[in-house]
């Protein structure tokens, strides 16, 4: 096993971190890496905002659920989907892109190109001695964090990283097995073996919190998926969306 697979299969989100920032050499190497992954159709479709300003870091933090790690750590990036630049392509090229950018596609393509970038910058991160906790809170009040953030129409911030120095360091969750996960020819449809499977996952989750909280804790991993998954959260985002000229056909 090679260095950049035990640095990925260590992963695990980092929560306390020392007050130490991050130089910027290291920030220049963990985005030149973001930029180094697969774009479709070199699209690049992403903007990286870094936020050092500690007022701004505690708006942040505050629209995210008062996270204390998003305003306390080494660095804090903003993952923005981006389609603002190729809005002033087509300007400058006399073209007409809006049908385009306004499509469902262009909008996936924006996603997925922002979710590569952000991984390679996280395993970059980590494979630096830092840790790394991907926000999805950033997303509770998209409004506020475009005010913030001074963010132009078509342009999405989607997650925020919170990257430092670990001052404690957590167990990994267990993922889900294998078998599970990986399909051959085709999606496995066996529901017995597939609920199995979730079973045999609920126990090891639940072990894992017991022993992790001391006997305080025994989620089963379905319960809580379907617990989460019963409340409405971010209900707005489609109305945000088309909002902001993207993803209206």
């Amino acid at each position: 096993m090679n260095d950049v697979i035990e640095t990925i299969l260590n992963h695990r989100s980092i929560r306390h971190f020392e007050d130490k920032p991050l130089t910027e050499e290291q920030i220049k190497t963990i985005v030149s890496c973001a930029q180094a992954a697969a774009t479709s159709s070199f699209i690049q479709a992403y903007s990286i905002i870094g936020v050092k300003d500690p007022v701004k870091k505690k708006k942040l933090a505050d629209l995210a659920g008062n996270q204390e790690y998003m305003e306390k750590n080494g660095h804090f990036l903003v993952f923005c989907a981006d389609l603002y630049r190729h809005s002033v392509i087509g300007e400058k090229e006399e073209k007409n892109v809006e049908s385009s950018l306004e499509s469902t596609e262009k909008f996936m393509v924006s996603l997925i190109d922002t979710a590569l970038a952000a991984q390679n910058a996280a395993i970059a991160a980590e494979s630096l001695g830092l840790g790394i906790c991907f926000i999805g809170g950033i997303r509770n009040n998209l409004e506020e964090v475009k005010k913030i953030l001074h963010i132009p129409d078509r342009v999405i911030p989607l997650f925020g990283l919170a990257i430092g120095y670990p001052s404690k360091i957590t167990g990994q969750k267990p993922r889900l097995p294998f078998e599970h996960v990986y399909h051959e020819d085709g999606y496995e449809q066996d529901k017995e073996e597939y609920l199995q499977q979730l079973d045999d996952y609920n126990e090891v989750i639940e072990n894992y919190y017991l022993e992790r909280t001391d006997g305080v804790r025994k989620d089963r991993w379905t319960e809580q998926m379907a617990a989460m998954l019963e409340k409405q959260n971010r209900m707005y985002m489609k109305d945000f969306i088309q909002k902001n000229k993207l993803d209206l056909r």
